[in-house]
């Protein structure tokens, strides 16, 4: 059955892509570590998280070739073996193979499709509404994550754009980079788009429009799936006590996330330091990352590597007390 927005409920965990330990080299070959992607696949659905999403910015969509994305997502798709939806990412520089792409992900088991616009040159408004419409039509009935990140896609989805995607029935969901505009965003499109806030934000917005936030997304669930899942258990129960708590210790893990407390810096080098911190967590071993984005200021590595450790100490703390429920 096709999902729609009322099935998006719950955490999004959006996973990393782990290396084989040759991957940073330009004539590697194959480099996706299969056995600890379906590891980390398992620990992540065990833990409750709702929904995989693969295949983003820190998951290296841009570095995979295309022989290795359909591995990866192959493995997602055996490993889950069809306890959660999993949503594949797939984004390329031009509209024609990103449907190719997609169609083949749907034929290999992915759910539905998580699609970034074309990064080269930024689209205006009209352009993003014909580039999901396209996609939507080539492949009717295929669930639709929209992928909104202002600085990688060169400009924030505005308002009206989003009443136009609610039109779509293939957008079910839209990963949301939060501020200002997300209550507005959330308002306008209502039942029709399930907007996803980070799941640092995912309590305060839940509180003012308790309807509509019903889900977030997070890019940390292979470091840390026990808590983030009972965030979202808490959120969806309404139990606003214990949201606060997990609320507050899920900002805590994420303090020195961004060098200086800028976002423009981290996501320069979010693939590196992502890599950083689920090596620091230790519930998978990412491996290296693949080229080009290879390097990172060192002044830059203690704050992802902390996070990886916060992130840990919260795990073992959530994963204890339901090992002893």
């Amino acid at each position: 059955m096709k999902l729609t927005a009322a099935d998006i409920r719950g955490v999004v965990g959006i996973v990393p892509t782990p290396a084989t330990p040759d991957a940073e080299r330009w004539d590697a070959e194959a480099t996706v570590n299969l056995p600890e992607s379906a590891k980390m696949i398992d620990a992540v659905v065990e833990a409750g998280v709702d929904i995989i999403m693969t295949t983003g910015t820190f998951a290296e969509c841009s570095t995979l070739t295309w022989p290795e994305l359909q591995a990866f997502v192959d493995c997602v798709v055996a490993t889950n073996a069809g306890r959660r939806p999993v949503f594949a990412g797939v984004t390329t520089l031009n509209t024609r193979d990103t449907i190719a792409r997609g169609r083949e992900l749907v034929r290999l088991g992915a759910d539905g499709l998580f699609i970034g616009r074309p990064m080269w040159i930024a689209l205006d408004d009209k352009q993003i509404v014909r580039y999901y419409s396209d996609i939507a039509e080539a492949l009717p009935g295929v669930p639709l994550v929209v992928y909104d990140n202002p600085l990688a896609f060169k400009g924030k989805i505005a308002n009206d754009v989003y009443a136009q995607l609610a039109k779509i029935p293939e957008v079910v969901a839209a990963k949301h980079v939060g501020g200002p505009q997300l209550e507005a965003d959330m308002r306008t499109v209502g039942d029709d788009i399930r907007i996803l806030p980070l799941e640092t934000e995912w309590y305060p917005i839940a509180q003012i429009v308790p309807d509509l936030a019903l889900a977030c997304w997070s890019g940390a669930v292979a470091c840390a799936p026990s808590p983030i899942a009972a965030l979202g258990r808490a959120i969806l129960a309404r139990d606003w006590t214990a949201a606060k708590v997990l609320h507050d210790k899920t900002n805590w893990a994420i303090e020195t996330m961004f060098p200086s407390g800028e976002f423009a810096r981290f996501i320069n080098y979010s693939i590196q330091l992502g890599h950083e911190r689920f090596r620091a967590a230790g519930l998978i071993d990412p491996g290296p990352c693949r080229p080009p984005y290879i390097g990172v200021p060192d002044e830059y590595l203690a704050g992802a590597e902390e996070v990886g450790r916060r992130w840990r100490t919260l795990e073992n703390e959530f994963a204890n007390v339901a090992a002893a429920q």
